[in-house]
């Protein structure tokens, strides 16, 4: 089974996907590392700002690590903000019959009342090197991953009064 996992920043993606491996024990990768990595390496000119044209670069090599993986009957978690909101479109049903997937979404109310906890916790899987996110940016990002949720259809999970990780895990334990 293929578990993507996807939304915006502070979402808690990571978190989710360290859980994940916890319960059954399948390797996970980061996005975020694989992007570092072709940045650091200097296999690519474009910077960690470059959030729109990193998708489009991205998405193809995790795509086909997606699909190797699937033909050879090997269990991955995918964790990142590059998932493209239509990436259903790149796979056959035999692929998305073994690809479960859910979006982190963070309601309005949600962040303007837990505002300065998200921020605390941006660093509970990983050191941050920079842990600043505007709240008003916050709210946009969230609300855009909601509404392209409705729009693609996709599995998303609203966080609106509190943050509860195991909510999500049954999400995938359902599929």
């Amino acid at each position: 089974m293929i578990y993507l996992i996807a939304g915006a920043s502070h979402t808690g993606k990571t978190r989710l996907a360290q859980e994940l491996l916890d319960v059954y024990h399948f390797p996970y990768l980061s996005i975020d590392h694989l992007k570092m990595g072709l940045i650091r390496s200097g296999n690519t000119t474009l910077t960690p700002e470059d959030d729109e044209l990193l998708t489009s670069y991205l998405w193809p090599i995790v795509r086909e690590m997606i699909k190797t993986a699937i033909e050879n009957n090997q269990n991955l978690i995918v964790e990142g903000c590059y998932i493209p909101f239509d990436w259903k479109k790149d796979f056959t049903e035999e692929y998305l019959a073994h690809i479960a997937h859910c979006w982190l979404v963070f309601s309005e109310k949600y962040i303007r009342a837990h505002y300065n906890d998200i921020l605390n916790y941006g660093n509970v899987i990983e050191q941050r090197m920079e842990n600043e996110y505007p709240l008003e940016q916050m709210v946009v990002e969230n609300n855009y991953n909601l509404q392209m949720c409705k729009k693609y259809q996709l599995q998303y999970y609203l966080f609106d009064d509190e943050y509860v990780i195991e909510d999500v895990i049954e999400l995938f334990d359902e599929n």
